[in-house]
This record gives structure tokens, sequence and C-alpha cells, in this order.
């Protein structure tokens, strides 16, 4: 394209496979961004586009005329779906609606009556009665339907593409590819029939859109061979079009890339936020920058890779990102799949989420394992509360839906605070959840003024639960301050989601068996109702890559190379064999989850002797039951009445020869009305008090105010009155200390 000053219309593409539920928000934050701007800008979530295309009653018919013309060594399970390819043709485009929500009657069909063709995946399902039987059968049926297209999804594999999958495409051959060769020979063989399929889409977009410039964002190592083949399309047929690339995967996997074969495909590749260098690219393609004041961009030099950063402009504040705009993106036709029986997991999967983050980094950014060094998580930048809560009444608006996924690295308490008190005072009615840290920040008080908000449900990384290896990892948390924050998000109905970590460097069997015990204890005690073992993998831009030394760990590869660089293979001498454990623990979780075999010994979940948990049988406990902070000791805390204004009524009682003035105060909530009897000059003092303590009040007063307006009169001391059935009422109901 010659540079001109016009501004450019600009293609923005997620390539195919994240999520079937909801779209990835990178693209809609860089439309939201530019169109701000006044930039011209389409969006396209290729991977929804390419999975309605593939399972429609033609795209499945050419699937199968592929398969049937194709030489293939099929399995047992794919000659027998081949046999069954009516009755998948038949069924393909309702249960397509099904899972659409836009035909719910099927569920009793789906559920009962035989509806679906059923390969291998349905050979799991033997428990579907138990997960299900008390959510009723759309959920049931949801969930056969999920496995009804992961058995297509298994042929599909098997025959013509043996790298699909519907959450990841071709994800191998970008998985710690330290050498361009596995994608460039990928790239360069005759595109199967559903890489054709997804070109078709290509083409027809850009005969709609007739982009000057098309953006692809790569979240993940499996967007990254999509997107590199609708490139190779784009170069091919249209090299006046400018490509460029963005994203979670290059931002951690190619901050030292060389590879000039990549530039065969895209222009250039920019790092951490979009929004700046997209920005001075336009401005550098419209002739207003040169090419040596970009911000963050690789680009191809006389045959080389060429980093070019010497914008001195400061990156965009997180309050000026603006706010994420869909247009563009079928809202109404993403799936809602269930493809694992677990709680926490489905919100990842189930229902559609509008996407935002209540700031910019992490807060904390000290864990050993995570990438702190990278800008993502390093620079911390908050918006105000209320700025956020704009965009959440502008994606309302714009969507039509309420539901709210932050994608924060760790949502901040103290910003969490201030929006929960927001949507409260403007009466917006959502329902969200994110990720946060179990920090001794998120009182019962603070749980319960999240949960007032629409709060559902929270993930936090307890990672190891021992205590010697969180210090190492400087999570800045312990168990038993998980256990007391786990237990009040549960109190307040919200759900915890534990995500936790085995294989950490120097971590010994005992340790891991007894972190199996704290999760137990944590599942028995009913504090966290969901959770999931992760392997520990060690990254090139976190503290443990940097400095293995420090860690115990021998670092054994791979060596650095002109493409990708992240994942590392490592070894732990000091460690025990954690590949054994892997099994186990998943096994073990799965149970608690649903309340099953709490009470077997901990070698129960393993083929191999282990030792006994070294930990009391009541560490959590009595974790959870110790007192928390009394009240009188928090006297710089706001003081938030989240009840009503309650009727006042005053009445006169004689007692001992005395002729004494009561007050009754009535409050009618939603759920159940109480009363609070009291003397009457503090009924009417909590009369006039209350309307001061509310969300929608214009000043915020802290519990030393409130103090000090507390009626001389009333002939006791405030910190009496703290004592008082009166005030332990009102604390027990709606009154909160933030």
């Amino acid at each position: 394209m010659p540079y001109t000053l016009e501004k450019p219309t600009i293609l923005l593409i997620t390539p195919p496979l994240t999520q079937l539920n909801t779209p990835y928000p990178a693209t809609a934050y860089l439309t939201g961004f530019l169109t701000g701007r006044g930039y011209a800008v389409a969006q396209a979530d290729f991977g929804i586009e390419l999975v309605l295309r593939m399972f429609s009653r033609t795209g499945l018919k050419r699937l199968f005329k592929a398969i049937e013309q194709g030489d293939y060594e099929l399995s047992d399970n794919s000659l027998r779906m081949l046999r069954l390819k009516r009755e998948y043709l038949d069924t393909v485009e309702p249960v397509i609606r099904f899972l659409q929500n836009k035909d719910l009657t099927l569920a009793q069909q789906i559920s009962y009556s035989r509806f679906l063709p059923e390969g291998a995946r349905f050979d799991q399902v033997e428990d579907v009665d138990w997960a299900f039987g008390s959510m009723g059968i759309t959920d049931r049926a949801r969930y056969l339907a999920t496995l009804y297209l992961e058995d297509l999804g298994d042929l599909i594999r098997e025959t013509i593409c043996p790298y699909f999958a519907f959450s990841r495409y071709a994800e191998k051959l970008a998985l710690s590819a330290t050498s361009f060769d596995p994608l460039e020979e990928a790239l360069q063989a005759e595109p199967n029939l559903v890489d054709k399929m997804l070109l078709e889409l290509l083409e027809e977009r850009l005969q709609e859109t007739k982009p000057d410039a098309v953006g692809f964002s790569i979240p993940f190592p499996g967007n990254l061979y999509g997107g590199l083949r609708l490139a190779q399309y784009i170069k091919q047929h249209y090299p006046h079009i400018k490509t460029l690339m963005g994203g979670g995967y290059p931002n951690t996997e190619l901050r030292s890339l060389s590879e000039p074969r990549l530039f065969k495909y895209i222009d250039y590749v920019t790092l951490d936020d979009g929004e700046g260098p997209w920005l001075k690219l336009l401005e550098h393609l419209q002739g207003t920058r040169p090419q040596d004041q970009l911000q963050r961009t690789f680009l191809l030099q006389q045959g080389k890779v060429t980093y070019v950063n010497n914008c001195t402009d400061a990156d965009i504040p997180h309050a000026e990102v603006g706010t994420p705009d869909y247009t563009g993106l079928p809202l109404r036709d993403y799936l809602s799949v269930i493809d694992v029986i677990n709680p926490m997991h489905r919100l990842w999967s189930d229902g559609r989420w509008n996407k935002l983050t209540v700031a910019h980094g992490c807060y904390w950014k000290r864990c050993s394992f995570c990438d702190i060094t990278l800008d993502y998580i390093n620079r911390y930048d908050v918006a105000p509360a209320t700025l956020l809560a704009d965009r959440i009444e502008q994606l309302i608006a714009q969507t039509g839906q309420t539901g709210f996924h932050f994608v924060d690295e760790a949502a901040p308490p103290a910003p969490l605070r201030d929006m929960a008190i927001e949507l409260i005072r403007r009466g917006i009615k959502i329902s969200w959840w994110g990720n946060i840290r179990f920090e001794k920040t998120f009182t019962p008080d603070l749980c319960r003024l999240l949960a007032a908000s629409g709060c559902i449900a929270v993930s936090g990384g307890l990672e190891v639960a021992s205590d010697r290896l969180l210090t190492l990892m400087e999570k800045g948390v312990s168990i038993g301050q998980v256990a007391r924050v786990t237990d009040s998000f549960t109190q307040a109905g919200i759900m915890v989601h534990a995500y936790l970590m085995y294989g950490f460097p120097t971590e010994t069997t005992q340790e891991t068996i007894d972190s199996l015990e704290v999760v137990r204890q944590l599942f028995e005690n009913g504090v966290i109702q969901s959770g999931y073992w992760h392997r520990f993998s060690m990254t090139a831009h976190s503290p443990i890559g940097k400095n293995p030394e420090k860690y115990g760990v021998v670092k054994v590869g791979p060596e650095q190379g002109a493409f990708a660089y992240n994942d590392l293979w490592h070894d732990d001498p000091q460690g025990t064999d954690h590949s054994l454990f892997g099994e186990g623990l998943a096994k073990a979780i799965y149970n608690y989850m649903h309340g099953v075999a709490l009470e077997e010994p901990l070698s129960f979940w393993f083929d191999f002797k282990t030792p006994r948990t070294t930990l009391k049988p009541d560490l959590i406990g009595s974790a959870i039951a110790q007192p928390h902070r009394p009240d009188s000791t928090r006297l710089n805390a706001r003081v938030l009445w989240l009840g009503t204004i309650p009727e006042i009524e005053f009445t006169m009682i004689a007692r001992k020869g005395e002729t004494l003035e009561r007050c009754l105060l009535t409050f009618f909530e939603k759920a159940e009305d109480f009363q609070v009897k009291t003397t009457a000059i503090i009924g009417q003092w909590l009369f006039d008090m209350l309307p001061r303590l509310m969300p929608d009040s214009p000043e915020a007063l802290t519990l030393k105010q409130l103090e000090a307006s507390f009626p001389a009169e009333a002939h006791l001391r405030f910190s009496e009155f703290m004592s008082s059935p009166t005030w332990l009422e009102l604390r027990e109901k709606a009154l909160l200390l933030l």
C-alpha cells in the first residue's frame, strides 16, 4: 500500500481457535480505541465463524465427502461415525442452534431420547446423572451436545486435519517453537479442507471490508498457524495489504525474534499493549511518522529483523484505552458448551461474557514463577471506578448482556471495592467474576460488598499448599490466610476456585502430599468449591527463569533460537519425580469437588507408596475459627449501609414506675423484613445516620466520624454500643466496615 495521508481502513482478526462461548477481547479493545481516534475498523472472530461453517449441514457434507475420498487409515470409532453420516447431517444444525440458546426445547430429546449419534466421547458419560442430576436437563443436554461436537472433532483430527481442536488450532506447531521450521513446513503444504474453509471466510471478509491493513491478534500458540495461513493468503492475493501481528503469544514468545521467514507473511510484529504501537504504525502508513519512530515493533530491514522502539511517547494510560467495541462480532451465535464437569471451568465455556480489566498489570508483581518482567504484568495502572462503571454501562447498552469477566492478572481489592460501591450507587445489575489474590484485604465485609455488586465467583492462586514454598514463590500469602479469605468469599455466596501447582523446584514428596491434604481440608470445610492442579512450567521472563540457580534448578534448555523463546526445560535435582503425581492429584480433586472420598487416606489416589501427611487434621478448621478483628479497632474503616431506609415508630413503655420512650425501626428487605428495637435517642440517631452511610451518599463516613456523631444523651459509650444487640443485628444484616 502506498503511504497516504488518508486514514487506512483496518480489519482485525482473531484466528482460530480460542473460546466458542465468547469472543476473545483483544480486537474489541483495539476496535474501541482506534474508532475513538477516527479510524474505520472492522473485526472478525474466525474461530466461531469457522466452527459454524464446518458444523452446518453443508459444511459437514463437505467434510464427510473429503474423508470418504481420502486415503485414511480409520479407527473403529471413525468407521462407525461414517456409517452414521446421515444421523450426523440431520442433527448438526439443531445441535448448534441448541448450543446457541436459540432452541432450548431440544434439551429433553438430547438428554433422554437417543437423539444424538454417539461416538467414543460418550464412553465417559456414566457419571452424567451424578454430575447433572440436580442441575436440570438443559445442562445435561449441553454436556452431551458438547461430547457430540468433540466426537466430530476427533474424526476431523484423525483424517483431514490432524491439528484441529476446538480451543486450539495447530497448537503443537507453535509450542516452544525455537525453530520456525515446523510452521514453515506446514504453511508450504497444500491447505487442507479446514484451511480452505478458513480462507473462504477471509476472502469474503476482504471483499466486504476492502482493508488497507489487517491485524492478527494471536493470544495463544493455538492461534498462530491459523493467523499465518491467513496472512499467507493475503500476501499471495493482495500484496498491497499490510499485515500486522500482536497479542499474548508474541508478547511472551517472540521478544527475541530474529527469524526473517516470518516476515514473508507478517509485515510488523508489535509487543505488549497494542494501542500505542498500532497508533504509531498507522501514522507511519499515513506518511506522518518516520519508520525509526515506531514503538515496540519488529520489522524486516534489508533482510534482517529489526526491533524499533525509538518513539518517546508515553504508553496509553489505562483510563484512555476506551471501551471495548464488539461491533461486527456475531454475539448471538456463540456456543455455550460444557466440556468439563467443573463449576469454575463452566464459566469459561458456558455463556457469553463481556471482558474488561479493572486495572492494567498486577499490583503485587512479585511471584517468582510469573512473567513479572513483562509489561502486561509489570506496569500497574488503574482507572477510576466511575470510568469503569461508564464502560460497563456502555457494554450493556451495546451487547444487551450483563455478564462480565474481569481478565486482570489479579484484580486489586481497593479498586474492586470502589467499583462495587459505584455499581450499587448507580443501580447497575450485573453478574461478574475474575481472578484475585487470596490476601487478607478481602475481609468478610469486602466480600459481602462484592457479592452485593454482582460478584458470583473468584479464582485465585493457592499454588502450592506449603508455607515454605509459598515463601520461596513470594506469593505473599499463607495457608491460614488463604483459608480465612476463601471462607469469607464462600460465606458471602461467592464461588471460589483455587489454582494449584505441583512440581515447583525443590518440592518434596512430603510437601506434595501435604499440599493435597490442605486441599482436602479446604473442600472438607466447604471454603472452596472448585480447583485445578497445574504442573509447574518455567518461563524465560519469570524470576526463576532468569535466575534458576537461586531456586536450586539446573536449566537444561532449550537454547534460544531465532523464533519463539519462553517455555524452559529444567532439572530439579533437589526435588521429587513430579511426573508421578499428576494423575492422582487430578483424580483426587475431581472427587473432592463432588464431595466424594474426603475421608479416604491420601495414599488412596496413588498407585505407589506415599508418606502420610504431617499436617494436623484441623489445620484449616482452626484457621477459619480464628476471630476477626473487633470493630472497635477499625475506627478508620468506611461505614457502608447496604440495606433500606427503615420506617421509624416511637412508643412509650412503663418500667419500674418510669415512662420510657422506645424506638422501633422496621426494615423492609428483599428476602425478609426485620425490626430493631432500641432507645428513642439511638433510634433517631440511626434513622438520621443510615441515609448518610448508603452508597449513593455524597460523603463517605468512617467509623471514627460515626463515633463523633453518637449522641452523648445515649448514656453509653460508642464502644459499648458496638457490643449491643442493636449494632450486632445491623452488622449481620447490611452494615459493612470497609
